[in-house]
């Protein structure tokens, strides 16, 4: 049997980060093991498994980095790797909400219908501001341009509002999947878009009633939903949606939500 070990250990910047520890033998065979699996993934999507994600603990307390890669495989969910994420709204001055559904090239949840844009702030100094949150939104920022084409002058941080934080695990294939205390954002704003068709393979603008309608729909139809947004959905999304104009009455900067 494969025993894999993770410890943490303090780096040179004072911080912790999840390491592997095996013997040699067992760390030539997991290695193997996940080339294996690697290489049957896009290119392009496996270059940013090496992105280092935020490491944290279930109060959202930053307790080290670890790889994008590392931070999504099951085995390490599994024993409690957790990390920080976001989830963006997007909404038009039609009050209509940008959905995506994410590219058939991405290795967790593939084909999968979501919000306008979900992703990691990295632990890079930027992105780790806690002050006014503005790292997470720093993140936000950076992925709507990576995903969406969408200038960073259409969307200034004052527009984004940060109303609350869940915390969720899914599974996407049993091996990939998500652990992750998510900043939700919402943004209402016009914009340009340029899809960068390696992450999405389509949008729509949805009103309230398209969206259930389409969530209704996906019961009966071959439609995947991302399982963040299915959670967000059920339990906030139409009365924030409700509300756009006045959002400060909905903000809970305190509290995670704990989704499990």
């Amino acid at each position: 049997m494969l025993s894999i070990d993770y410890r943490l250990d303090t780096n040179v910047m004072g911080l912790r980060s999840w390491t592997f520890r095996a013997n040699k033998g067992i760390r030539n065979m997991a290695s193997h093991i996940h080339a294996r699996n690697i290489t049957t993934h896009d290119p392009i999507q496996v270059k940013l498994l090496e992105e280092q994600c935020i490491v944290i603990d279930e109060n959202d307390q930053q307790i080290g980095a670890d790889t994008k890669k590392n931070c999504h495989r099951m085995e390490n969910i599994d024993k409690g790797l957790l990390h920080r994420a976001f989830s963006v709204f997007l909404f038009n001055s039609k009050k209509e909400l940008l959905l995506q559904q994410r590219s058939d090239a991405k290795i967790t949840f593939p084909g999968y219908w979501t919000n306008t844009c979900c992703s990691h702030p990295l632990s890079v100094e930027d992105e780790l501001d806690v002050q006014d949150n503005i790292g997470v939104k720093r993140a936000a920022r950076r992925k709507l341009q990576h995903e969406l084409g969408i200038k960073p002058e259409q969307v200034p941080l004052e527009a984004f509002d940060y109303l609350t934080r869940i915390h969720y695990k899914a599974t996407s294939d049993g091996q990939w999947g998500e652990h992750e205390i998510d900043y939700i954002l919402f943004l209402q704003q016009d914009v340009d878009l340029d899809l960068n068709t390696n992450e999405i393979q389509n949008i729509k603008f949805v009103t309230q009633d398209q969206l259930r309608n389409f969530i209704e729909r996906s019961k009966l139809d071959d439609i995947k939903i991302t399982p963040w947004f299915s959670l967000i959905t059920e339990r906030f999304l139409y009365t924030w949606w409700n509300n756009l104009h006045n959002l400060d009455a909905f903000k809970d900067h305190i509290s995670v939500h704990r989704m499990l």
